[in-house]
């Protein structure tokens, strides 16, 4: 049974690296035989906070908002591509799901952190932990870190060298629990 896999990703940052991360991802969830999509912050460009989309009243969120809550909640799973900015949330991620609520409860989430250093964004995703099931997502325990990220993906996002071999490896484990997660939830709504 094929899922819909929504990779979240929120780097406004020139030069964004963490897309090749994305974009592999997007790749192997396909390569399995999954639907998978970006959900770009940058590209959605959503305002800082001011409303969530359930504040505004029926019909009257800005369109891409309203767009957004529905292909959310069509989602049977997320990833979460979560930078590490000054040890801790990238801005832009955080500011993206803080319009939303509902269109995430009891939804699988899985997380895979980067960062341009050596740890990974491991303080990231210990934060994006907290706060996804805070907002009553399910976490899925199996992680996926990715040190730097420029030398694990290249350009056209293939692994390289022993980072990249390590990713590689890893992301078997991540990928088959998130869709075990998903199933899952997905029988029980």
């Amino acid at each position: 049974m094929a899922l819909d896999i929504l990779v979240l990703y929120g780097s406004y940052r020139r030069g964004r690296l963490g897309i090749r991360l994305a974009d592999y991802l997007i790749r192997g969830f396909e390569d399995l035989g999954h639907r998978a999509e970006l959900i770009d912050a940058k590209a959605v460009d959503l305002p800082m906070l001011d409303l969530r989309h359930s504040d505004y009243p029926a019909g009257e969120a800005p369109a891409a908002m309203a767009q957004l809550s529905q292909r959310l909640s069509a989602a049977d799973a997320f990833v979460f591509v979560a930078g590490e900015y000054n040890r801790g949330m990238q801005p832009g991620l955080k500011n993206l799901v803080d319009h939303y609520l509902k269109e995430f409860d009891r939804r699988p989430a899985a997380i895979a952190s980067y960062s341009m250093g050596r740890f990974a964004g491991v303080n990231s995703h210990a934060d994006w932990t907290v706060t996804l099931s805070a907002m009553g997502m399910a976490v899925v325990p199996e992680r996926l870190s990715v040190g730097q990220i420029g030398q694990t993906l290249d350009e056209d996002a293939q692994p390289q060298g022993e980072g990249g071999a390590a990713l590689e490896r890893g992301f078997s484990n991540f990928a088959s629990n998130l869709i075990w997660w998903a199933e899952a939830a997905k029988a029980a709504r």
